[in-house]
């Protein structure tokens, strides 16, 4: 089967906002192109949204997303973190969904919830089913093999706390560093860490996204300003280039 991931480093989704009115919807045609990649007209979006600490706030999350990915002819559905525990409702979610979407929050609570519950394995075994994998902030961060974190600014309810490097589920190699353009010491930060972990690193802006269909990489952009960049460290220096539009894993991996 063939197997896709498109890891979205950030982007408003157009949700209800507490002093009223919309945040702008940032991410259309990323959106559409997860769509586009089940190959079907009426394609299964499940959301999953684990990285938000309460059901009420999975909810919220999830009927952002329903109303967006129905104007795009999906039948919507979600899998509430507390269902997590009992297979037979996760085994008939998972098998049922062609997209299966994790939203932004918390990434080292949820890769630790995954890995408790076993769900991490489930995720993978839906990635090679060729099942359409992605999301957004956490849910770019989730598919690499580590990511630069703002989760203790989010637990400790502190922005003065670091970013942090949080081992992820490894079904892409590298580092991704998501919100790189409105978070000013995330490079700086991650390139002090791809030194001592020796991975490449991956930042994306707001509006950016990369695509990974079986050997090959796309980048996606759904604003003008939008960019992704390969960081990695050559004779003692951190090398930082623009990802061309296209290309093999083989490419992207080099240094």
């Amino acid at each position: 089967m063939t197997k896709k991931i498109v890891a979205i480093a950030g982007g408003e989704n157009g949700r209800p906002l507490p002093e009223g009115g919309r945040a702008p919807y940032d991410t259309e045609s990323i959106d559409r192109e997860i769509v586009r990649l089940t190959d079907k007209a009426h394609p299964h979006f499940l959301m999953i949204a684990h990285s938000q600490p309460t059901e009420d706030r999975q909810q919220f999350y999830f009927e952002v997303m329903r109303d967006i990915y129905e104007r795009y002819g999906c039948e919507c559905r979600d899998l509430k973190s507390t269902e997590l525990e009992d297979l037979a409702v996760v085994q008939e979610k998972i098998g049922w969904a062609d997209i299966i979407y994790e939203g932004g929050g918390d990434t080292l609570s949820m890769i630790a919830l995954w890995k408790r519950t076993g769900f991490d394995k489930v995720l993978r075994q839906a990635w090679e089913d060729g099942k359409v994998l992605c999301g957004l902030s956490a849910g770019g961060n989730c598919w690499f093999e580590s990511c630069s974190s703002d989760s203790l600014k989010i637990i400790h309810n502190d922005p003065s706390q670091p970013f942090i490097e949080v081992d992820c589920l490894g079904f892409l190699k590298g580092y991704f560093i998501p919100h790189s353009d409105v978070e000013a010491t995330r490079i700086p930060d991650a390139k002090e860490n791809l030194r001592d972990n020796g991975r490449i690193g991956f930042a994306l802006s707001n509006c950016a996204a990369l695509e990974f269909v079986d050997d090959t990489y796309k980048v996606l952009k759904s604003a003008d300003t939008a960019f992704a960049r390969k960081l990695y460290w050559k004779d003692g220096i951190c090398c930082e280039e623009e990802l061309n539009t296209a290309g093999s894993l083989e490419e992207l991996y080099s240094r």
